[in-house]
């Protein structure tokens, strides 16, 4: 079974289960100012799981492009991507536990043929502490799931101390089996909903469980421990509370919020136990090996990481409201994507110029029926990876200069080295710094060092490097706090001036404008569009005049649910890249016949423009190449 034959029967499943397929949403996410990238498939949904209705009903299923930053130093043991897709499924308050594990185990034993005695599943510990007890419900649909595939499902709740102990059943606590966008149910903030959810894992076997020199081999082994036997491939989220200033309270109605890793279970219907050896990877692999002229299973984590980080950029930029590299946000992401692979293909040794393009053409040509999108977009991702990958060996030249007029500081002898003898350990801020300021990865400063007879101790290196990371957490937290999960008043009202704003810049500056990515709070809007050239001082104005126009004519907002060619056809501004025919929400502002602006839109929205107040651009700037930036507020 292909990929593509994995997705098709994964959708049609849940489909012939009354489910309405609905198309991946974007991976730069509009109006969340709690992520920079679409990072799972109920991202996009949220407002559907706080009370807004979806046009294609209560039951919906999906394959979700995502994109995890965080995982950019995990890629190269074998199970970790930063970009994937999540196959999902969602009640929005119709079926809830007993139907959803019991489809999920259906499509998984049924559709796919995976043997039952190799699936392990776990639940929520519960905590009494927020007041939500242990998940027995979902233990005991289980039991009975397994039972009815002649399996005694044994219940263990401390399996992370004593192991598997025989076994089926697992409980963990906040950490393994709660879920929200904000991770622990205490880091969660007032108006962000949560629940409890039961993952499944796959026994890969025994003989990936540890070897002699595995950092877990003399600990006990279970479902939810890093030695890589066993790998989660589903997880259901019963999205049924909500974080108020209060504590926890229910959701007027029950949610499922299913997410399963499509690379993951295709590895598993394959047979493989390595992601990177599906027909996800396969292709591109073998451009890799013939670019480098080496094989992938001599050099594993080099090849996986350049295949992983190309197609992510490919993705990242070929997306419809794409972004290039560039030192800000998303486009430093793409930026270091790029240059990652870039520093790992000369460590294979590929040296020819603009080599990263072939690796993207495929990945290109690989999803050209599934994403659409980035065949429409190859120029732009072609020629892009080419101005980067120009840039880097410039960037790379030039720190290579600054590292030879460094002076390391004073020479130290070196006492208790494990290795043979290296003359002299260097300065781990001065190293580091290399790497902050030129791009240099750890092990190209450690092969410079070495060269000169140095060294730097990768323990304090790394310590550099997790304060630098804390500093750009604490910073992104700053900057993107809030957002339309909390539906607030003062957000609804930015949110509708944005579409106002589109429509100005679209009249101003002409109908190549089109909506690149937002940002919105409850005290600002920030807003990216497509345009070659900085606004002018009276172009400024005018859009303002425009929008503000729109307001003091309380022109009414109006949402209509319509088909995706209808709302083409009706000249609503939107993406219509969708192959299933789904239903869209469609607002519109304006009267008497009159449109001021007509978008494909999620909501929330204002009700009339008359509420939102004076509309001012504070700041217009270069967000990225081709792309702009207007940030503003209502006063």
């Amino acid at each position: 079974m292909t990929a593509n034959e994995l997705r098709d029967k994964y959708l049609e499943f849940f489909r012939s289960k009354g489910h309405a397929i609905i198309p991946s949403a974007s991976l730069l996410p509009d109006n969340d100012p709690s992520s920079l990238f679409t990072s799972s498939g109920m991202q996009p949904l949220i407002n559907y799981f706080l009370g807004e209705t979806h046009p294609a009903g209560n039951r919906i299923v999906d394959s979700q492009k995502c994109f995890r930053a965080g995982d950019i130093e995990e890629v190269g043991d074998s199970r970790h991507t930063t970009m994937f897709e999540m196959l999902g499924n969602w009640s929005l308050g119709d079926y809830f536990k007993r139907e959803q594990l019991n489809w999920y185990f259906e499509f998984l034993t049924k559709e796919l043929k995976i043997d039952a005695g190799r699936l392990y599943v776990t639940v929520y510990r519960g905590n009494e502490e927020i007041g939500i007890g242990r998940d027995n419900e979902s233990a005991g649909i289980w039991k009975e799931i397994f039972k009815g595939a002649g399996i005694d499902a044994r219940d263990i709740d401390n399996a992370g101390r004593d192991g598997m102990q025989g076994g089926r059943i697992f409980y963990y606590g906040d950490d393994k089996n709660w879920w929200s966008r904000s991770g622990l149910p205490s880091d969660m903030p007032a108006g962000e909903p949560g629940g409890p959810d039961s993952e499944v894992f796959y026994d890969l076997g025994a003989d990936l469980k540890r070897h002699e020199n595995s950092p877990w081999k003399d600990q006990a082994c279970h479902v939810n421990c890093d030695c890589g036997r066993y790998i989660e491939v589903g997880n259901s989220v019963f999205m049924e509370y909500i974080r108020t200033d209060k504590g926890f309270e229910s959701l007027p109605k029950k949610n499922v919020d299913f997410g399963g890793g499509l690379e993951r279970t295709v590895m598993v219907a394959q047979g493989k136990n390595n992601i990177f050896e599906t027909d996800l990877f396969i292709n591109i692999i073998k451009k890799i090996e013939e670019l480098s002229g080496k094989k992938y299973q001599e050099n594993m984590p080099a090849f996986e990481v350049i295949a992983d980080h190309l197609k992510a950029a490919t993705f990242l930029m070929g997306d419809d409201k794409g972004v290039a590299p560039s030192n800000l946000d998303q486009g430093y992401i793409v930026r270091r994507l790029i240059r990652r692979a870039v520093r790992y293909g000369k460590k294979l040794g590929i040296d020819k110029i603009s080599w990263i393009q072939d690796a993207a053409k495929v990945v290109i040509d690989d999803y050209r029926e599934i994403y659409p999108e980035l065949s429409r977009n190859k120029e732009w991702i072609i020629k892009n990876l080419n101005e980067e990958e120009e840039k880097f060996s410039k960037t790379l030249e030039k720190g290579l200069k600054e590292f030879e007029k460094i002076k390391w500081g004073e020479m130290k002898e070196l006492r208790e080295l494990e290795t043979p003898p290296i003359s002299n350990k260097v300065d781990s801020k001065t190293a580091f710094n290399l790497y902050q300021t030129y791009g240099f990865p750890l092990e190209l400063i450690q092969e410079e060092l070495e060269r000169k007879g140095m060294y730097v101790d990768k323990k304090e290196f790394n310590e550099e490097m997790k304060k630098h990371q804390e500093l750009s957490r604490t910073a992104a937290a700053g900057k993107f706090k809030g957002g339309l999960a909390d539906a607030g008043e003062e957000t609804k009202k930015l949110h509708t001036a944005a579409h106002l704003l589109l429509a100005a810049l679209r009249k101003v500056l002409g109908g190549h404008v089109t909506q690149k990515g937002s940002n919105i709070t409850s005290t600002r809007l920030r807003f990216d569009f497509s345009h070659p050239e900085k606004l002018t001082d009276e172009q400024k104005q005018e859009v303002e005049r425009l929008v503000n126009e729109a307001i003091e004519r309380d022109l009414p907002v109006k949402c209509e649910e319509m088909g995706i060619e209808e709302a083409k056809k009706s000249g609503a501004m939107g993406v219509f890249e969708s192959k299933y025919g789904e239903k869209v929400k469609v607002y519109t502002v304006g009267k008497d016949n009159e449109e001021f602006s007509k978008e494909i839109c999620g909501g929330p929205h204002a009700e009339h423009t008359g509420v939102l107040g004076k509309f001012r651009i504070k700041k217009e700037g270069s967000s990225s190449a081709g792309v702009r930036r207007i940030k503003a507020v209502l006063e």
